[in-house]
């Protein structure tokens, strides 16, 4: 059975096709600015745009113009997980940590993106709601780890929380090697550390709440 698209989900699902839709009829020139460039500090003078803290959300909403497929995964996944969690958490709250992984997954990605071009002078701009999306692969597989599914290129059923210790494996390697260029791989594993600080920031856990002690044990004498 298809899991039923709830208000904000939806809400997300026909803003991202909205924006790419208008990146089809605006110029780069109107576009680039909403994209996520990194911090010049190398006082050289760029024929791209700077780093704005706008970006940081608004890349989030833009996906590349010539690629359908970056579009149709990323909502293919708010579809299927997005709704799940906004039915346990509420709009507010589901937006709320939507827009927390885009943000986080972005940050991590302009750390690594400020680095290149003020090392080897390599700049380029970011895009795609992957942060998101792979934050509400994280939620999903903390609130329903044994959930069992399949999932490309998965030929098999597998529980959620081995889907989410898959991918969280695979955007580390990619990270770390350096390989699949042009993924922003540390956005990606952005969003998931982001999403897992934020549930842990509501369930009241370490490192923002104490643990609490375990209850006394009975001890029955017969």
């Amino acid at each position: 059975m298809f899991p039923r698209i709830l208000p904000m989900t939806r809400a997300l699902l026909i803003a991202n096709c909205a924006i790419y839709l208008l990146q089809w009829v605006l110029s780069p020139a109107i576009t680039g600015p909403f994209e996520l460039w990194p911090i010049n500090l190398t006082g050289l003078q760029s024929p791209y745009p700077n780093f704005m803290p706008w970006q940081l959300l608004t890349a989030g909403f833009m996906h590349d113009p010539t690629s359908l497929w970056h579009l149709a995964f990323n909502m293919l996944a708010l579809w299927m997980f997005g709704s799940p969690l906004e039915a346990v958490w509420g709009e507010r709250r589901f937006l709320t940590y939507f827009l927390v992984c885009i943000v986080g997954g972005n940050l991590c990605q302009l750390v690594v993106s400020t680095w290149m071009l003020s090392e080897y002078h390599v700049t380029g701009s970011t895009i795609g709601a992957s942060g998101g999306v792979y934050g509400l692969l994280l939620g999903f597989g903390m609130l329903f780890p044994n959930q069992r599914m399949i999932i490309f290129p998965f030929p098999m059923e597998i529980r959620a929380r081995t889907l989410v210790i898959i991918y969280g494996v695979l955007a580390v390697f990619y990270a770390v090697t350096g390989t699949q260029a042009g993924v922003a791989h540390l956005a990606h594993l952005g969003g998931m550390i982001f999403g897992y600080l934020l549930i842990r920031y509501w369930r009241g856990q370490p490192p923002f709440g104490k643990r609490r002690p375990p209850p006394p044990r009975m001890r029955i004498v017969k």
